[in-house]
């Protein structure tokens, strides 16, 4: 089923505090990144959906990145709880936001969830056991969702689906780390070499991807896997180490 609305929340005055181990990091612009949000919610506007836009988090720098705080499917939603501290206390507004469109069960501890981590396919979700994700919030997703929930565990990733996404009509753009792995058996793959995997960190919206302007070759075959593309300059948000899912939540 096709989106109709996302919510976003463009970045706050902290934003160039934002967590990252990027090397650029320090480099980071917050007029660049405010302008560089617009043209993001642009583009989800001009594709047809209706953003519903939450004000600024000036003391929480990444509250930008809508898409940890919740994972939505069907009439559900669970808000997660973040893994770093530093984190929470993003979700009270999305939290009451979603409350207007799903039925809303917040994740508890020892649990720890975040949106990065699953892969919505079509007959299931795939939620990785990570460095922000561990078991007991995947449970939790698991008792809550009336759909399957199975599960990829690496522990030396932040989010799996900067290695995993679904583009739609079948296919999914991956790395050749998971090209053989059973659970994307009957799926078409779309695989992207090592030295352009950010370019995984796309944004599906029907039969179009968004992808960050830098990698020619993953836009290439994309469009051959029959894909419309868009391509935004969005580097004030790699250099966070951020993906182009993470600026919003899709229902």
């Amino acid at each position: 089923m096709m989106a109709k609305k996302a919510i976003v929340r463009e970045p706050g005055q902290s934003y160039t505090k934002c967590i990252t181990s990027h090397p650029l990091g320090h480099t980071v612009n917050f007029s660049i990144a405010k302008e560089q949000h617009k043209k993001y919610c642009k583009s989800l506007e001009e594709l047809g959906l209706e953003l519903l836009r939450l004000a600024p988090k000036d003391h929480l720098p990444d509250s930008c990145f809508v898409e940890d705080n919740a994972v939505v499917h069907g009439t559900k939603a669970l808000v997660t709880r973040m893994a770093l501290e530093s984190r929470r206390g993003e979700d009270g507004d999305v939290e009451e936001l979603l409350q207007e469109y799903f039925s809303v069960r917040r994740a508890k501890a020892p649990g720890t969830i975040e949106g990065g981590d699953v892969v919505h396919l079509p007959d299931k979700l795939v939620c990785g056991i990570t460095q922000r994700t561990n078991q007991q919030g995947v449970e939790q997703l698991r008792s809550w969702m009336d759909f399957p929930v199975l599960s990829i565990t690496n522990p030396d990733i932040v989010h799996l689906k900067s290695y995993i996404k679904y583009l739609g009509k079948e296919t999914v753009i991956t790395t050749a780390d998971y090209e053989n792995h059973p659970l994307l058996e009957n799926l078409k793959l779309v695989i992207i070499p090592k030295e352009e995997y950010y370019s995984i960190n796309c944004l599906p919206v029907a039969d179009t991807v968004i992808m960050s302007d830098k990698f020619a070759y993953a836009q290439e075959v994309v469009l051959d896997a029959g894909f419309e593309v868009i391509s935004l300059n969005m580097s004030e948000f790699e250099k966070c180490q951020a993906s182009l899912t993470c600026l919003s939540i899709l229902f």
